[in-house]
């Protein structure tokens, strides 16, 4: 059995809906289907997801959206038209979303988080009618009654243990599985959206509870590139990577996969191929616990911004216990997480994210360092990115730290900071965001050889 995920690329117009069909059909192993919303269609196009967040932005300022709501449903007629399916799909896509808006609005981000999800909802409603029509035994599953159990975090879910054994049912159905993704439902019945990428975290959840061979993610590039391909001109493919390898490059900026959408699977063991809908006999890219090919030493480079860096200085620092708890604790009561803390002996930079750390944080938290921790110096920088290059084959090569730095220098990029975790799957520079394209492209250069 295979769970095959297909994005909003792959979800976008009639077209795309045949493609997904035709690749269904070309192999039976294909059983259980996750769908996401429909995505853009051109360029300049509005996926169905931010249609929805619209709606529900604008009934939740004003209790009236029909506007709104006729630009969704006429995204699904569209692609019902064309594919030439029964009216009465779109009828029962149009009263969902009239019931949506009749939910309560006294909590609005369990309302946008209703709203959202019904992009993948009714996403799948559509495809498995549309798999019907096409004479398969099709059949849209929801995951409240499949048992998909979420903590309850609007935006940010988390999987529940007993999610597992509840999915692991789907094996014995009959059929094809059209199953929504981005939201499972907490024990209480309530609906709750994963983060970023959540279609990509449901399709994980799932291969890893009916025990799949392989989890394939449809996307619309024929493989995972070795860096950002709108900055180098035909980059190299890569065939094979690693979870770690991939986790890393996911959290510094490849958005093929959200960095928490592969856990699920590493933790069953299960292969994941990234595929392209728009040429699926490519073998896109195969993501393992282990390599079978040789080791390259670096495997890919990514970036992201929107990092700064909160640096303390204090003489003996080193012999100061409970230094660091307090710095944290700082954090954990102004409600910052941390990425990254590289340090010296009598020196420490914490690495957070921008986000939600306005100028009144930050003011607060410097005074609050200052006066608790009584350091010598405090310097906050802003606009802040931090570029990494992954691969496992770091730990048994000499030199590679040289190579980068002397890449970087050749670029006239300044380097902020160096941080190598115990691992070595990964090292990473902080370099001023406007630096990041140019380091990025002179670390590839350095490694692939495209000069």
């Amino acid at each position: 059995m295979k769970v095959a995920k297909f994005g909003g690329t792959s979800m976008a117009s009639a077209g795309q809906f045949q493609k997904v069909y035709e690749i269904i059909q070309a192999d039976p192993e294909r059983k259980i289907i996750v769908v996401s919303a429909p995505g853009k269609r051109y360029k300049e196009d509005t996926k169905v997801t931010d249609l929805l967040i619209a709606l529900a932005t604008q009934y939740l300022e004003h209790r009236e959206a029909e506007t709104e709501l006729q630009q969704v449903v006429n995204r699904y007629r569209e692609i019902a038209d064309e594919l030439q399916l029964d009216g009465l799909i779109i009828e029962r896509i149009t009263a969902d979303l009239r019931d949506l808006l009749k939910l309560d609005t006294s909590n609005p981000d369990r309302f946008l988080d209703a709203v959202k999800a019904a992009g993948e909802d009714n996403s799948a409603k559509l495809f498995a009618a549309f798999l019907q029509s096409k004479g398969l035994d099709a059949h849209y599953v929801n995951p409240k009654e499949a048992g998909l159990l979420v903590s309850d975090e609007p935006g940010n879910a988390q999987v529940l243990p007993e999610s597992y054994e509840n999915l692991h049912a789907l094996r014995e159905r009959k059929g094809l599985i059209v199953f929504p993704g981005f939201f499972g439902f907490s024990p209480d019945g309530v609906l709750v959206t994963f983060s970023r990428g959540g279609s990509d975290i449901t399709g994980s959840i799932l291969a890893a509870a009916v025990k799949a061979e392989l989890y394939e993610n449809f996307t619309d590039v024929d493989s995972v590139y070795s860096v950002n391909p709108n900055l180098v001109s035909n980059p190299k493919e890569i065939k094979e990577i690693t979870y770690r390898e991939m986790r890393e490059l996911s959290y510094a900026g490849f958005s093929v996969f959200h960095e928490d959408a592969l856990l699920p699977a590493f933790s069953a063991g299960i292969p994941v191929c990234v595929k392209n809908t728009n040429n699926p006999d490519a073998p896109g890219t195969m993501i393992v616990s282990e390599r079978h090919s040789a080791a390259e030493t670096v495997i890919g480079i990514a970036s992201d911004d929107g990092f700064c860096s909160i640096y303390m200085s204090k003489y003996l620092m080193n012999r100061e216990i409970g230094f660091g708890r307090k710095v944290f604790q700082i954090l954990e009561e102004e409600g910052i997480s941390y990425e990254h803390t590289p340090s010296g002996i009598d020196n420490i930079s914490v690495i957070i994210r921008d986000t939600n750390f306005d100028v009144e944080k930050e003011k607060r938290i410097e005074a609050r360092i200052k006066n608790e921790l009584k350091v010598d110096d405090i310097a906050i920088e802003r606009n802040l990115a931090l570029v990494m290059i992954v691969g496992e084959g770091m730990r048994r090569s000499i030199g590679v730290s040289a190579r980068a730095t002397a890449a970087l220098a050749k670029a006239n990029v300044n380097i902020e900071m160096i941080n190598q975790g115990s691992s070595e799957v990964s090292m990473m520079f902080g370099v001023k965001a406007h630096d990041a394209d140019f380091a990025v492209v002179s670390l590839y250069n350095e490694f692939f050889g495209n000069k």
